[in-house]
């Protein structure tokens, strides 16, 4: 690996002045490489020692530009945002990430130290994705603690990578409950990093997060989520036949900064007013559960998913999505609207004995408000209330180890209400045509 990049990396004197304004290089060997920039071989010497201290270091990323058509103009998407009102197709750069990864290892081989930092960089902007530190125990080897920002230990679909998705983007529910997926905060797990060890296939993570998520700049109360997860690794269950599974549950919740309260009580909102509401923490409890099968047959490859997650969810009137400041109506605090949801989504994946070629379908659904359903659902509710399903279906070609093609096709409906908006199903159906380029 060393001799490759260096091969490569005598070529481009480009590359190495990137690393001395990143701080890779020591002093005194960056002083060497500059004063002999035109000695070949003390500049060979000193791109060696360079990356034989550096040698756990990895660059990598992806772009997704992508094609997308609407059903209608101006229609709403959970599928990379709603398209603007005279617009039903457009051009869009999905993802442009970056990501470095640094590790540090002992003698064993075994990691000591992990650090990451990836950024996201398209038409509307550059974002912090993840910057986080790692510390590994090594008496054991079965503890490591993580923080700074980086993925909320919660379910599987949250946790999967948007290279790795088979469709376009994670859930409606996952967008929701948790969007951009991350959050800043500190993590204990335990994984042992010894093959040997009676326990490897197992994983458990407990972490205190803020909350809001990336959505916001801060945290904007004192009350944190508590988030654990608990998961199996591949156990073969069967000669073709193996199975994952995991568990999760977050114990959270948000100030309360209004004496006005909304909970669901026999198929309508019931309001609570009183001042002793100010200050007191509103729920947000989830728990989840999810399980992976792997089959392989004579067709080629079969991968199976479900996953569940419901609990309470508190937001406003208009959204349950998580709030990420205080919510305010009118220049004040808005009332706070507390709602039982569920949902689930699942994958059917199939790959064939050409692993290059893969079809997949998935169908997923998220009810908002467990306590309320289709023609009930009147003025006294809002679009926030209201339950979708989708089903998606289409087809990856990974054309080398840097090019895959997906296309995808989802179609969306929700349920028909007395609401109005909602008195019918919505125009929403979406078409994908998206290249990644991944190195």
């Amino acid at each position: 690996m060393v001799k490759r990049i260096l091969t490569c990396s005598v070529y481009s004197p480009v590359f190495t002045i990137c690393c001395f304004l990143m701080g890779f290089v020591p002093d005194s060997r960056a002083q060497l490489i500059m004063d002999d920039m035109t000695d070949t071989t003390q500049y060979n010497r000193g791109l060696l020692s360079l990356y034989e201290k550096f040698n756990r270091l990895r660059i990598s990323g992806y772009v997704q530009p992508q094609f997308q058509v609407a059903q209608a103009k101006g229609a709403p998407s959970f599928n990379g945002g709603d398209f603007p009102d005279a617009v039903n197709n457009r051009f869009s750069l999905r993802r442009g990430r970056l990501r470095l990864d640094y590790t540090h290892v002992n003698v064993e081989g075994l990691p000591t130290v992990f650090f990451v930092y990836q950024f996201d960089g398209t038409e509307r902007g550059f974002f912090t994705r993840d910057f986080f530190g790692q510390v590994f125990e090594n008496k054991w080897s079965v503890l490591n603690l993580t923080a700074g920002i980086f993925p909320r230990p919660f379910g599987f679909e949250v946790n999967l990578g948007s290279a790795d998705r088979e469709s376009p983007e994670r859930g409606r529910m996952s967008q929701l409950l948790m969007r951009t997926e991350r959050d800043v905060g500190a993590m204990v797990s335990f994984h042992p990093q010894r093959k040997a060890h009676p326990l490897s296939f197992l994983k458990v993570d407990v972490g205190v997060f803020n909350g809001p998520g990336l959505s916001g700049t801060t945290d904007f109360d004192s009350y944190k989520d508590l988030i654990s997860r608990i998961s199996v690794k591949r156990l073969s269950v069967a000669p073709s036949v193996q199975l994952s599974a995991g568990a999760s549950l977050l114990y959270g919740g948000m100030q309360q900064f209004t004496r006005e309260i909304y909970r669901m009580k026999e198929g309508r909102f019931e309001a609570d007013i009183a001042d002793e509401n100010n200050g007191q923490i509103a729920p947000r409890h989830y728990f989840g559960g999810d399980v992976q099968f792997y089959i392989k047959n004579p067709l080629g490859t079969t991968e199976v998913r479900a996953e569940y997650i419901g609990g309470t969810q508190t937001s406003t009137r208009t959204t349950s999505e998580t709030p990420f400041a205080i919510p305010t109506l009118n220049g004040t605090s808005a009332p706070v609207y507390i709602r039982p949801f569920d949902g689930a989504y699942f994958y059917f994946l199939h790959s064939l004995k050409n692993p290059k070629h893969q079809f997949g379908v998935k169908y997923d659904w998220y009810d908002p408000n467990r306590g309320v359903a289709g023609t009930d659902l009147d003025a006294g509710f809002s679009g926030a209330d209201v339950a979708f399903r989708t089903l998606g279906f289409g087809y990856n070609s990974y054309i080398s180890a840097n090019l895959r093609l997906l296309l995808w096709y989802e179609v969306v409906r929700n349920e028909k209400t007395t609401l109005e908006g909602y008195r019918s199903d919505i125009k929403d159906n979406v078409a994908t045509c998206r290249l990644q380029f991944r190195f």
